[in-house]
This record gives structure tokens, sequence and C-alpha cells, in this order.
């Protein structure tokens, strides 16, 4: 018998995937004041909005490639090649030529491909290889090590931003390369998915496998016949699906309820204040974005906090009570500095500052996570795969979409106006959530579905 693989171990490494993916959405927060001013970029919005969302841009795409490529090729190898690419494209964004500008966008869409990939497959590949009474977790420590990446990447920005001419920038994009080696080395110790191996007709290896994380052979037998069962029902079930089906009148309440809420979290702005804190506080106190770099990682803490909440709670309070909740104080934390300053024309310009930390504390326990667990738990059987790859797809645009406006809108109209649009939208999000979207806590995947066909 092979040596076991401790779950820890895959979990370990699995949680490095979230750490790369985390890291890259934070570096640009401490990189991009740097870049502006070495390159003149003050009046270029819609430049450095590019910069700024291009990551976003490529996981449109890599998201969608990854998920088509690791059935074929298997999880781990596309893993394997994520990191590859991660690491080439970090190294070369820390290389672009003075005001290359467009060399630096076409880098990070090459660098967005592994983005993509490997938030879709590492968890993926985790809930393979994990024990079934484990995988419920999984969802709220993906996203904890996600914000983890992201304070290592505001704590690393702030220890460079001192570096001698461009060296900071360059350095705070070069060290995202460190979490994919890590990654890279630790993936090339760990098996094959059996559910892969199995799907192509790979018993033998299959077992060698579990034999190496499962503790008993009757719970290899068990496992073994589980994965055969859902295969044929999954076979079964995609047969005669197209996309047509999915808005169909059997399942138009479930797809939309589920690709609704993915699209709602990202154009709530979230990722406005994670790439452009800085930015924001320089135009709110007029002192340099370059020495506002304390407050991403402020922002940091609270992400990793709240994530940590969610985890607590997320099992004993109602998904859609949690997330109205939550986008309702969202929304208060975007409208009130327009209306204080309404009233108090002379209020601290850092008040919008101090509802920007409100608003990330409640989306960090409410719409990042809660997100994936009902896209996780909405979708019938049948249609789930291309399901969750549409609410993905969507996800990621409106994560390109507001990276790519923020700059632009802000140069237009105050940025009180700004977030009291952003407020709007979430808003809409609880009200969406109110009228279209089911309540899936504590009730099985055919309960689910029922309630969605019974609507």
């Amino acid at each position: 018998m092979d040596k076991k693989i401790s779950n820890k171990f895959i979990y370990f490494f699995g949680s490095f995937g979230g750490i790369l993916f985390g890291y890259d959405i934070g570096v640009m927060t401490g990189a991009l004041p740097f870049l502006q001013t070495d390159w003149s970029l003050s009046s270029s919005s819609s430049l450095v909005g590019w910069i700024t969302s291009a990551v976003m841009f490529g996981a449109i795409f890599g998201g969608a490639l990854a998920g088509q490529l690791s059935d074929r090729l298997g999880r781990r190898k596309v893993i394997l090649y994520s990191a590859i690419i991660f690491t080439l494209g970090s190294v070369l964004s820390s290389m672009a030529p003075y005001k290359g500008a467009i060399f630096l966008i076409v880098v990070r869409i090459f660098l967005g491909l592994a983005v993509g990939a490997a938030s879709a497959l590492v968890p993926a590949y985790m809930s393979e290889m994990a024990p079934a009474k484990m995988r419920g977790r999984l969802s709220g420590l993906n996203q904890t090590m996600i914000v983890s990446g992201m304070l290592f990447s505001y704590i690393m920005d702030y220890l460079l931003k001192d570096l001698p001419g461009d060296w900071s920038w360059r350095s705070m994009l070069f060290c995202a390369a460190i979490p994919a080696v890590i990654l890279f080395f630790g993936v090339l110790r760990l098996p094959e998915s059996p559910r892969f191996l199995l799907h192509n007709g790979d018993e033998k290896a299959a077992r060698n496998v579990l034999s190496m994380i499962r503790s008993s052979q009757e719970e290899i037998d068990g496992e073994i016949s589980q994965i055969k069962e859902t295969a044929k029902e999954e076979s079964q079930a995609a047969k005669n699906i197209n996309f047509a089906t999915l808005f169909s009148k059997k399942y138009r309440y479930l797809v939309i309820a589920g690709v609704g809420v993915a699209t709602f979290q990202q154009f709530q702005g979230a990722n406005a204040i994670f790439y452009y804190i800085p930015l924001i506080v320089e135009k709110a106190t007029g002192s340099a974005a370059s020495s506002a770099l304390m407050w991403p990682i402020i922002q940091g803490v609270i992400l990793v906090l709240g994530s940590l909440l969610f985890i607590a709670i997320a099992d004993k309070i109602k998904r859609r009570t949690l997330i109205m909740t939550g986008g309702t104080v969202m929304a208060l934390s975007f409208f009130l500095p327009s209306i204080i300053k309404w009233l108090v024309p002379n209020a601290s310009p850092m008040m919008i500052v101090l509802f920007l930390s409100i608003y990330v504390a409640f989306y960090s326990f409410t719409w990042a996570p809660l997100t994936w667990v009902i896209v996780g738990e909405i979708f019938p059987l049948s249609i789930r795969g291309r399901a969750s790859g549409i609410a993905s797809s969507m996800n990621w645009v409106g994560s390109w979409l507001v990276g790519l406006i923020f700059p632009v809108m802000t140069g237009a109209m105050s940025q009180e106006a700004v977030f009291a649009i952003f407020g709007v939208i979430c808003v809409l999000g609880v009200i969406f959530v109110k009228t279209r979207v089911p309540e899936t806590q504590g009730k099985t995947l055919e309960q689910i579905e029922e309630q969605g066909l019974n609507r």
C-alpha cells in the first residue's frame, strides 16, 4: 500500500489555491498608486481600470476552460498548469517595460486564466478528495483562505512600499509568484481525484488513491459504489439537457435565483473597495494613495475575522435572513456618507472610509461566503454543471466590470454618489433575495428542487 496522505495536507494545498487567488485580488491595491505615479496614469482612468480588472477578464475564460480541460486531463494536472501560468504571469507583470500598459494588460489577462482555473478547480478537487462529513465546511474554509491571501498581499504591499524607484510595485507583483510556486510543489505530491480516475475507467488507480486517504476497506468499497452511482445519475440527468433547458418552466425559477445571487454579489461594489481603497482614501483626504497602505491591511483583517464568524454561524441562521440583513446594512453603509455630507457639509472626509469598513465587515460574513453556499445547494442535479458555470461566469463578469468602470465613475462624479449607486444595487439585491430566492438551509437537495418546481 502506498503511503497515506493526510487530509490536512490536502486541505493545506487546496487552501493555497485560495491564497493564490486572494493574493492577486489584493496585490494591485498596493501596486496601483506607485504604478500610477511612475507611468503618469492619473488622468487615464480607463487605462487604470483595465490594468486592475484585466485579471478578472481572463478569469471569465479561465474558469470555463478549466472545467472542460479537467474532465479530459484530470483536476491535479490542470491545477499544476495553472500554477505555472500564474508564476509566469506574475514574473512577466513585474518586468513590464516603462509605460508598457498594453503589455501589462495582456500579461494580466494571461494571469487571469490561471486565477479563474484555480478558483474553480481547487475547491472541486478538495471536495472530491474529502470524506463526505467534511465537505460542508469547505465552502467557509475556502473563503477564509481567499481573504487570508488578500491580507497577505496587503501586508507585502505595506512592507515593500518604501523601495526606491519602480522597485516597489515591481516587487509587489513579482511576489505573487511565491504562493504559486508553493502550490505547484505541493500539488506534485498529491494524487489524482478518485472520481476522475473512475470516470476514466481506472478503478484500480481510484482504489489505490482512496487507500492512501481512507481508514478502512469498507469505507473504500462504500465510496467507490457511491461514486459509480452518482456518475450514473449524472450521466442520465445530463441527457437531453442544453442551455435552453435551463430556462424552461421546470428549472427557470431555481436557475434565475442562483445566477441572480452570483451576479448581485459582484455588482454591489465590493471589489471597488478591495482594488481601490488607497485611491479612495487619497480622493477623500488629499493625501497620497501610496501613504494609505495601512487601510487595506485593516480591511484584510476585517475580511478574515468575518469569514471565521461565518464558519461559526453558517448553520445557525437561515440563509435568506443572513444575506438580506447583510445587504441592508451594506446599502446603508453606502447611503449614509451622502446623507451626512448633505446634512453636514464640513463632516470629516474620512467618514466614507469608516462606512466602507462597516460594509466590508457585513459583506465578509454574508454575501461573500453565502453566495457560493446557495449556488452549491440550489441547482438540481440534472442542470448543476451548466447552471453553476453560468453563475460563476456572471460573477467574474461583474467583478471585471466593477474593477473597470469604478475609476471612470469616480472621475466623473463624487465618491459619495458612486457608492450611493452601489447602495441602490444592494437594495435591489435584498429585494431579489426576498422575492426570488428560496430558503435552502436544512433542506435536502430534493426538497430544494421541489420548492422550485412548485413555483
